[in-house]
């Protein structure tokens, strides 16, 4: 911290922090969207990625906040942006697993026949 020629209040130059700064440090939320992310893109297709996915996105919401609030000292955006495109990978692959599901459902159905099969009847 300087001061400004003919100021009394200090400037802080840029790039500098000041010694009663904390640290920088990796959000353990960014960490955790991330795990469940991937467990969201390797369970989606079978549907079991919904849930991770769900809690991944809701939880990189609060973590997004949560470093804008720090100003800077809560580190781990990319981890963040990483998990996000994970669970909605998961979400994708969860959409998909449905869709073939209800085709494969109606394929079916169609084979099937109409009408009742019921034995001849002996009279």
């Amino acid at each position: 911290m300087t001061t400004a020629p003919g100021q009394e209040t200090p400037v802080a130059r840029p790039g500098l922090r000041h010694p009663l700064d904390p640290d920088p440090a990796r959000s353990t939320k960014a960490r955790a969207v991330f795990a469940l992310g991937l467990i969201a893109a390797l369970t989606g297709v079978l549907l079991g990625g919904v849930v991770p996915a769900t809690v991944a996105l809701l939880l990189s919401r609060q973590a997004r906040r949560e470093a804008y609030a720090s100003g800077g000292f809560l580190t781990g955006a990319a981890w963040l942006m990483r998990g996000e495109r994970l669970a909605w990978a998961g979400l994708g692959l969860a959409a998909l697993a449905v869709v073939i599901a209800v085709v494969v459902g109606v394929v079916r159905m169609t084979d099937a026949p109409f009408t009742q099969d019921f034995a001849p009847n002996v009279n």
